[in-house]
């Protein structure tokens, strides 16, 4: 993965260009950290199949000035993303970290422990202490998110719970009993979030002011192609979910070869996005469980913050573009046999050695973070081809 157009050492002016599909297919690697994660040291406990440690879990702060990393070293690292410059690392070796989720301040998180407990922890990154213990959950959580609009924020457990939060709390002001482990996801407004149960194929949704009462809508995700590859087909195991920022679409991402884009307000299945490699198992190698499994699957897929294109990772280390500005509109009853508009990737990128674990594009400036054995920061290369530059000149010069 070598590197192309570079942050420099200095401030670099992040771009805030209007995101095109000529742009996206410019995106390079602008600077990869070797070390953003530790090696892996022998460990009786772990699998020798087990591989280097990864990167877990990133995120972007509301402005998209910082992103942190969790890891599987029991570290999390904050990094600038103006300069490309590494702030800090501070270590969890007690309790471990996963799922970083930035509060409103650039200076804080939430984050779920590995081990020791299933507390969650509001951690200050200013002066590396905790603000605050989130004590309850009696299984891992696998699913943790902020709300967009206040200090409000939603955890899922494999205690088979939902659990509501408010940062300025310790106990949680709200549960959500479920028959499986949860995915969680607010809608751009906070006013809505969705809650996605596995094993039954459903999608909820709940008003977040009468979440105590029943889901006004119940989404089944059911796809028909499926039943072309094998029969019966094997089943959608979802394990992240994001609502786009214009309020229109929620994407479903999957630990198998597809994820979906499904009608925000009527919960119609409208795309099915292909060509990546599931996260469902390790590395290539390692053979496919006979059950559908989370694997590392949970943090690779996303939003840009237009609503036009979805970025996603690959068990191969590639990092996929999907353009969705042309999905089509459907309307009247659901019929789950209507096959969903199969898109393939605007654009393939070269990515990491071993899996792109974790994919976010950044809220506010035409960069992507990807994560897996290391970490880097992309930037549309500017330097353009020389067809490219002579069209333009053309243009400018105009009709002679």
């Amino acid at each position: 993965m070598a590197p192309q157009p570079s942050i420099s050492n200095g401030t670099t002016t992040l771009s805030t260009l209007p995101l095109t599909n000529t742009l996206m297919n410019k995106f390079k690697p602008a600077k990869i950290f070797k070390g953003s994660v530790e090696s892996q040291p022998a460990s009786p406990g772990r699998s020798p199949n087990a591989g280097p440690f990864h990167i877990t879990g990133i995120s972007f702060d509301d402005r998209g000035d910082q992103v942190v990393t969790a890891a599987e070293d029991e570290t999390f690292r904050l990094y600038n993303c103006k300069t490309g410059k590494p702030l800090k690392t501070l270590k969890s070796k007690k309790y471990g970290v996963d799922l970083p989720r930035f509060t409103h301040k650039n200076t804080a998180i939430v984050h779920a422990s590995t081990k020791e407990d299933d507390t969650i922890r509001y951690h200050s990154l200013h002066d590396n202490k905790y603000l605050q213990y989130f004590k309850g959950h009696k299984g891992k959580v696998v699913s943790l998110e902020v709300s967009p609009i206040d200090d409000g924020f939603m955890s899922g457990s494999m205690d088979k719970t939902v659990r509501l939060w408010d940062l300025r709390a310790p106990t949680c002001r709200g549960l959500l009993a479920l028959p499986a482990p949860p995915i969680i996801a607010y809608d751009s407004s906070g006013i809505v979030f969705a809650v996605a149960v596995n094993h039954y194929s459903r999608i909820l949704l709940y008003d977040q002011a009468n979440f105590d009462k029943a889901p006004f809508l119940v989404i089944t995700l059911e796809d028909p192609t499926l039943a072309l590859i094998s029969y019966p087909p094997r089943p959608i195991y979802m394990t992240s979910m994001s609502f786009s920022s214009n309020g229109k679409y929620l994407l479903v991402g999957c630990s198998g070869n597809a994820h979906y884009v499904l009608d925000a307000f009527e919960g119609y299945l409208l795309a099915k996005l292909e060509g990546h490699v599931g996260l469902e198992r390790r590395n290539m190698s390692a053979p496919p469980s006979i059950e559908p499994a989370k694997g590392n699957s949970g943090e690779e897929v996303g939003w840009t913050p237009d609503s036009k294109f979805v970025v996603g990772g690959s068990l191969d280390g590639k990092v996929f573009i999907w353009d969705v500005q042309k999905i089509p509109t459907r309307s009247g009853d659901s019929d789950t046999n209507t096959p969903p508009l199969r898109i393939a990737p605007l654009a393939v990128l070269d990515g990491h050695p071993g899996p792109s674990r974790c994919v976010r594009f950044n809220p506010r400036f035409a960069m992507m973070c990807t994560a897996g054995a290391e970490l880097a920061f992309w930037l549309p290369d500017s330097s353009g081809d020389a067809e490219e530059i002579a069209r333009d000149l053309l243009k400018k010069r105009g009709p002679s």
